[in-house]
């Protein structure tokens, strides 16, 4: 997945300005590119779980239909520990197994951002090229 400097530092700092709780949110893509940026309410504020309230989410999710994208790429951080899927994370992905997820962790400086395809329980890393 390609993604833009601009929306990968709009991303990472969405996850600073929510620590100590996770932040979350999507991305629009097309064709294999992120091209915008929705950062989401953790309805949890809780620094070991996220969700994004289903309001929110289908608002989200009509906007991105209206503008030809797809719900291409699911984001959220890690505050306290490495940004590698949870079993949490697993689970949560079945409910979208076509998306790229990226955990941004910022338990450390710099940010550490990762990217995974989660597809059947099964995780594998992706990488995410910021241009």
């Amino acid at each position: 997945m390609r993604i833009a400097r601009r929306l990968y530092e709009e991303m990472v700092d969405h996850a600073r300005a929510e620590a100590p709780n996770e932040c979350c949110g999507v991305m629009g893509t097309r064709d294999g590119q992120a091209v915008e940026i929705y950062p989401a309410t953790n309805i949890h504020a809780s620094p070991l779980r996220y969700e994004i309230d289903g309001q929110e989410l289908l608002g989200i999710y009509n906007d991105t239909e209206d503008k030809g994208l797809d719900l291409g790429l699911i984001y959220h951080s890690h505050t306290r520990s490495e940004p590698y899927p949870s079993q949490t994370d697993v689970n949560l992905a079945k409910g979208y197994p076509d998306a790229l997820y990226v955990i941004v962790g910022v338990a450390g400086e710099p940010p550490e951002v990762r990217a995974y395809e989660i597809r059947d329980g099964q995780v594998t890393e992706e990488e995410l090229q910021v241009e």
